[in-house]
This record gives C-alpha cells, structure tokens and sequence, in this order.
C-alpha cells in the first residue's frame, strides 16, 4: 500500500533522533534567570557564612602546654629570645620592649614560611626572603609581601620565669 499523498516521507535523521518537540520541556527565560539569581544568592551568603565562621574559628585561642621559656631577667629592653613552642618543630620568638613588655610571636613568616628576625633599631620583626615586615608591637604586617600577622604566642609570667601557654592564630 502507497502512502497517502498528503504526508510527507519522515528524514532518514529523525528516525535516528526521534524527539518529541512537543512534549519536550522548556525552561522560560524569566525562570532561567530566577534560578541564576537564587543561586547566585544562595552561593554568597554561604560564602560570608563560611567566612565569619571561619575567622571566629581561626582567632579562638588555643591552649597549650604550659612550657617554661627563659628568666625575664636575662632578656635586655629591645632584646629578643629564640624558643621552641607548642613542639620542637615550632620555631618561635619572645620579644622585650624598651617599655619593659613581653610580646611572643611564631618565628615563621605568614608568607612563604621563612623564619623572622628581630630588628630592635626598628623595632620590628623582618623576613629576610622577600622582605616583610611585622610590627614588634602586634605582629601586623607593615610592608612587604605578607598580609596576615604572626600567630601570637600567649604568655605567664610566675616571679622572673616566663612560661608559654597557649596560640591565638
């Protein structure tokens, strides 16, 4: 039997790819963009949440042992101590102030982890390796390539000891 006149011969691809245009599903312009939008909304508040979560979290202090470091009396105004804290692989720096204070920070820049070196003429903590500079007082970066501070090392003093006891990041 002959086809009808009226129909047409059905293309050789669309046996191959038989889609229904009809029943197909299509996402208007105005729900594509919505969907964008939500999303994009979604994506930056989780990004701020992350954020603050994150910085409340890294700034907490951490306790440590309490490890004895060196005699107050043996450390000169503008002088500085080398010591090891929380473990031998951490190196750190205990610093004494012209005003008599007592600052420690971790000895490893925020960098490219180079060890700091106290300058007491500046009073200011330098890396060698790229040239960054940290303010002695808070251990900010003041110039050079890092842009976070030293971890600070916290302090107790008992008589003329000085222990360590704990790291704020």
């Amino acid at each position: 039997m002959a086809a009808p006149q009226d129909e047409k011969p059905v293309p050789r691809w669309r046996e191959d790819f038989p889609i229904a245009w009809e029943r197909d599903h299509y996402i208007s312009r105005r729900e594509l963009v919505k969907f964008l939008t939500l999303g994009s909304a979604l994506l930056a508040g989780m990004s701020v949440l992350v954020a603050v979560v994150g910085r409340w979290f890294l700034r907490r202090p951490r306790e440590g042992p309490s490890v004895p470091i060196g005699k107050a009396s043996e450390i000169p105004p503008g002088g500085s101590l080398l010591f090891r804290y929380p473990t031998d692989d951490d190196p750190c720096i205990l610093l004494r102030a012209r005003d008599g204070k007592l600052r420690a920070y971790s000895q490893v820049c925020t960098h490219l982890s180079c060890a700091v070196i106290h300058r007491p003429q500046r009073d200011r903590l330098f890396c060698p390796c790229h040239q960054g500079w940290f303010d002695a007082a808070s251990g900010s970066p003041t110039g050079g390539p890092p842009t976070r501070r030293l971890p600070r090392i916290r302090l107790r003093a008992e008589g003329d000891e000085i222990f360590a006891e704990g790291k704020d990041l």
